[in-house]
């Protein structure tokens, strides 16, 4: 299970998406990120541990923006670390993805996605 929470609108959304994930923490409390896009520019904040630890992060390193999304993970596969916290960016930073659940073809997905990129 994992807690996921957008927002699109005219206000900041890291306190809107924060609150729906405290709302959501107890579908995820293994690690937790954010994603806030600004002026077209992707800005990621992720940590392991509780919600608490993605808020004293974002208090250190803080984001703003005009939209993003939040994820809070149980973590059923991999173990919970920074790394696989969600969101994940692909490979060029641009754009990123929160899911619940495990994708069991990653490997053959990626192989469409490496011969689709040459």
């Amino acid at each position: 299970m994992c807690g996921i929470f957008g927002y699109v609108g005219p206000r900041d959304p890291v306190p809107i998406i924060m609150g729906g994930l405290r709302s959501l923490e107890y579908r995820g409390y293994d690690s937790a990120g954010i994603a806030i896009v600004e002026d077209g520019h992707l800005q990621v904040r992720r940590s392991s541990g509780k919600l608490r630890n993605l808020e004293e992060l974002l208090a250190k390193q803080p984001v703003t923006g005009h939209f993003g999304l939040g994820h809070t993970r149980w973590a059923t596969h991999g173990r919970p670390t920074e790394e696989n916290a969600h969101p994940h960016r692909d490979c060029k930073g641009r754009i990123v993805v929160a899911h619940n659940g495990i994708i069991e073809n990653y490997l053959s997905l990626k192989q469409v996605y490496d011969r689709d990129r040459h």
